[in-house]
């Protein structure tokens, strides 16, 4: 008898997905994204922030106790992560939600009640990349493609690449990183370059792309990293548009709605497994 074939995996490390929190129409297609994916046999898993904003109740997070009690260092500060986890409605596949008191427990996502733009963003983000990949090392769990979405997550293929590309659980893994839309017009601050240097295999130059610390930077710096670039809006900078429309080396996915879309992901992704 064959033995079976170990199923690939994908996971999604995502700033928004649906019914959780929905910022763009990004949301509602990483949600058909992990579903199809689920259905196509791929092992799926989701991670994102647990912003205030998201319900406990309402969509049944409870806490990972074996997963949670890691410190992650952010700044030479050590801040504690718990992890919460809910089964995507209508899917048999896990969210897994990254929480921390002091950038996360906020009833605000990036701006406070009169509209101004949190100055520890840059932190936070830092801190989500960092908590992610920590937390698919707990898991012991080895994705063959990731795929990052919002300009939150901008950091997560630069650190997969560098600081973490000789831990065992990320070294056969391929890196989709979907530009968005354009959200926000302030910056990540001056020490956010300084700060995102998360241990000795990273350096200042790595991580020069993100120096402006505006919502290109995040998009570009994501896309310079990843294996795969794919477009989550017709409304992309239209100066990235024309800056990742084709780049040597890697796959590119452009913008299509999302019925199509589903199925050019997922060829994407088989392709990218095959390795």
């Amino acid at each position: 008898m064959e033995p079976l074939t170990p199923k690939k995996r994908i996971l999604f490390i995502a700033t928004e997905l649906s019914p959780y929190l929905e910022l763009t129409e990004f949301a509602e297609t990483v949600n058909k994204l992990a579903i199809k994916s689920n259905d196509n046999g791929y092992e799926v898993r989701c991670i994102m922030p647990r912003f205030g904003v998201i319900n406990e109740r309402r969509h049944r997070l409870h806490e990972v106790v074996r997963l949670s009690g890691i410190n992650v260092s952010v700044d030479d500060d050590d801040y504690p992560l718990q992890i919460k986890v809910a089964s995507l409605p209508s899917a048999r596949l896990q969210v897994y939600f990254l929480e921390n008191d002091d950038f996360y427990k906020r009833k605000f996502i990036f701006h406070d009640e009169e509209d101004k733009w949190f100055d520890d963003n840059g932190l936070r983000t830092i801190f989500f990349a960092k908590a992610a990949l920590e937390t698919v090392k707990k898991f012991g769990w080895a994705p063959d493609v990731v795929h990052c979405s919002g300009w939150m997550s901008g950091l997560v293929p630069a650190f997969i690449k560098t600081a973490y590309k000789r831990e065992p659980v990320f070294g056969h893994s391929k890196v989709v990183f979907t530009i968005g839309e354009h959200t926000f017009d302030e910056n990540l601050g001056d020490s956010f370059i300084e700060n995102a240097i998360v241990g000795n295999a990273i350096t200042e130059k790595d991580l020069e792309v993100f120096k402006p610390g505006d919502n290109n930077a995040l998009y570009r710096g994501g896309a310079k990293f990843a294996d795969a670039i794919t477009f989550g809006s017709e409304n992309v900078n239209p100066e990235l548009l024309q800056e990742f429309s084709k780049v040597r080396g890697k796959k590119i996915l452009q913008y299509k709605d999302n019925s199509v879309a589903v199925d050019d992901y997922l060829e994407l992704y088989n392709k990218l497994s095959e390795h």
